[in-house]
Parts: C-alpha cells; structure tokens; sequence
C-alpha cells in the first residue's frame, strides 16, 4: 500500500465540499454542518437528488462487478471521492481477491480518509495517489507503482467529469489515458445530465453558491467520451438501465448515464 503525502493546507468545513454532500446524500458520516446544509437546501427543492446519487454509486458497484468477472484485476479509479460502501476495491475484491486498486484524487479532504480506501485483501492491493486528474503523466506514474501497465486495466470514471468546465480538456484526459492503456483493457464512465429544467436550475443555484461547480451535459455530448473504444451491450444508457440486478432502482432514464467500453 501507498502512504499518501499529508496536504498542508488547512480544510474549510465552514464551506459546503462537492464530495462531503455527496457522502450525505449517501448516507455517509464523513460531512460537516455546511455540507449538510447545502445538501438539505438543494434536496428540499429538487428531492430526486438522494436517489440520484445512489443510482449513481450502484452504477459503480454493477460496472465493477461486470469488469471483475469479465477478467480485469486491475483498477484505477480516476476522482475517486469520499469513501463511502461498495467502494471500488470492495465490490472487485469480494469477486477476485487479488485484485489491485489504486485511487485518485487531488483532494485533501479525500486523503483525511483515505485509510479507508487502502484497506484490502492479503492476496491484493490497494493505493492511493494524489494527483489532479488533469494530470495524466502523474496518474499514470502514480497507478505504476502498483498496478503492471503492460496488463489490462480498467479505468474507472465515475460521475467527475462535470467538474471540468471545458469540454474539450475533459475530452482530451479521457483520450490521454486511454490511449496509454494496453489492448484488453476498458473504461467504465459516467457522466451527470439534468433530468429537467427544475434539476438544472437547483444545480446552477448550488454551482453559484461557492461549491465545487457541477456542469451537466447532454447523453448525446457526453457519449463522445468514448470515442475510439467499442461500448459492451448495453451501450451508453441511462444509470438503472445499465445491466440491472435485484437491488437496482428505476427512478430515472434521466439523470446520469453511463457506459463500460473495451479498449482496442
């Protein structure tokens, strides 16, 4: 495992934090006054949120699971956020326990506790590297350490995408890692849309107010992720209708797509 370097600048809990709202809507405890507050806010007009969020996270552990069982034993999570349950690590080790994770984030608020992320089996691993994700070359060195780069990976980004406002650096760290990574390997992603015009104004209120900002694109824009890989059935879809199980819900074809690709 790898021993992050501590951050030296102090963590306003004073301000509402992207990750630690979205831990609240989760059920998590790793969130402050302020983070609760501007989830209560936003929840109180559009309440659709909560089960949003975990539709997103369940979209996490299905990809997961299908990628462990389809052969990959090694995963990068890209803006990995705040630990919360099925986190990466947990649903593909309890499928293949040597598995080998690492994490990546640029957030100090996500190191303060990330010995929950570098938890794992005896017969796999787990690190964390932080790193901004626009930072390619540092994401790639950083997984190096840990994972064999000439094997095939899965690279994992879940819903963080909307926190690049330019359209074509999102774009172009995708293609940058992607095409550093050997044939055989996948990516998994998703990416947040607005489910109506009621979401999206709640969003633009909660992306003023001094929060991490959030930008939702169009499933027809964000599918452009994906370009040069080959998507697995079934295709680019809507979070509960990716591959559903017994625990999935089906509240919305709206509000977050995703899709799992191999790479060629």
């Amino acid at each position: 495992m790898t021993e992050p370097t501590r951050p030296h600048e102090p963590i306003d809990t004073s301000v509402a934090h992207s990750a630690r709202v979205w831990n609240y809507w989760l059920g998590g405890k790793d969130h402050y006054p302020a983070d609760q507050a501007a989830g209560d806010a936003y929840s109180s007009k559009y309440p659709r949120i909560v089960p949003f969020a975990k539709e997103s996270r369940d979209f996490l552990r299905r990809t997961t699971a299908f990628l462990a069982k389809a052969g990959i034993r090694q995963f990068i999570d890209l803006g990995a956020g705040l630990p919360t349950s099925n986190n990466t690590h947990e649903v593909a080790q309890r499928i293949s326990p040597d598995c080998r994770v690492v994490y990546i984030d640029h957030d100090p608020i996500v190191l303060l506790h990330v010995h929950a992320l570098l938890t794992s089996t005896a017969e796999g691993a787990t690190a964390y590297v932080q790193a901004d994700m626009r930072d390619t070359d540092a994401v790639l060195t950083g997984a190096a350490k840990t994972l064999d780069m000439t094997k095939p990976t899965a690279l994992v980004i879940n819903d963080v995408l909307g926190h690049i406002e330019d359209w074509d650096e999102a774009k172009g760290l995708v293609r940058r890692l992607v095409d550093q990574l050997p044939s055989g390997s996948y990516l998994s992603l998703s990416h947040s849309t607005a489910a109506d015009s009621d979401h999206q104004k709640v969003q633009d209120e909660y992306n003023s107010s001094g929060a991490i900002p959030y930008i939702f694109r169009e499933p027809s824009v964000a599918v452009e992720l994906f370009e040069g890989t080959q998507l697995v059935e079934p295709g680019f879809t809507s979070w509960p209708r990716w591959r559903p199980d017994a625990n999935t819900g089906t509240l919305t074809d709206r509000a977050g797509w995703g899709g799992v690709a191999r790479i060629s």
